[in-house]
């Protein structure tokens, strides 16, 4: 029996990833507003126990986002936003339309189906307990006759954790008002239609985490696609009635 290992220090290029995708964050935020300065290349430094060469590398991220300027002898500012920044991604998505909710499972179909498969072959012992206990929050929520949709994305989620790729996770942060609409879908008569679940979400579900429990990636991809395939073949039906 072989001992624990100790974790692994992420490489230099992806420590100054991270430590732009901070600051970037508390730009964001507000925590740095736009003519601050931020805190220095020593600070930074010690602060999150790197060199400067990859404290620099983080803050030249920065610049070619146009988000900061190094100014001699100073340091460096936060800039304002140009136009571009305002424009945030999928702002414009009507989640109150059929056509909305299409546009995001066909976007959806495209990346989770094989985040399933790769859940399915990389997942750790602790992301495989998660992904159970998320899919039994949304089985409970069905039974109780609560909304699904705050559980259903915890549990997709956990599987876009479980790829071992942070971008999954991240996408899937991204398009999350697309996933859980704080609004109900208009009828055709334009009053909102009463919220009603996927009556086959609690069997998709099980047929998905089986898959990932057995480690057997195609069988995965295979339940999500039906999965997703399945809702978007509802939504279809309805923006053809119109009902």
């Amino acid at each position: 029996m072989t001992g624990s290992t100790a974790p692994q220090t992420p490489p230099a290029r992806t420590r100054a990833m991270m430590i732009a995708d901070a600051l970037r964050q508390d730009i964001q935020s507000g925590r740095f507003r736009p003519g601050d300065r931020l805190p220095s290349e020593a600070e930074l430094t010690r602060q999150h126990s790197v060199s400067r060469t990859v404290v620099r590398e983080a803050l030249g991220n920065l610049r070619s986002q146009g988000m900061v300027e190094a100014r001699k002898g100073s340091g460096v500012f936060v800039l304002e936003p140009g136009p571009e920044a305002n424009a945030k991604p999928f702002s414009d998505l009507d989640m109150e339309r059929i056509s909305g909710v299409i546009e995001m499972f066909e976007l959806r179909s495209a990346f989770e189906i094989r985040a399933a498969g790769l859940a399915a072959i990389r997942r750790s012992a602790v992301q495989l307990d998660d992904i159970v206990r998320t899919s039994r929050a949304v089985a409970s929520s069905f039974d109780l006759g609560e909304s699904t949709r705050s559980a259903d994305f915890d549990f997709h989620m956990e599987i876009a954790k479980a790829t071992q790729n942070r971008r999954f996770p991240e996408f899937l942060t991204l398009i999350r008002q697309g996933i859980v609409p704080r609004v109900e879908l208009e009828a055709h008569d334009g009053k909102p239609r009463a919220y009603t679940p996927n009556p086959d979400i609690v069997k998709e579900h099980d047929r998905i985490v089986d898959a990932i429990i057995n480690g057997d990636g195609p069988a995965a991809e295979a339940a999500m696609e039906q999965h997703l395939e399945g809702s978007l073949a509802r939504y279809r039906a309805l923006l053809k009635t119109g009902g």
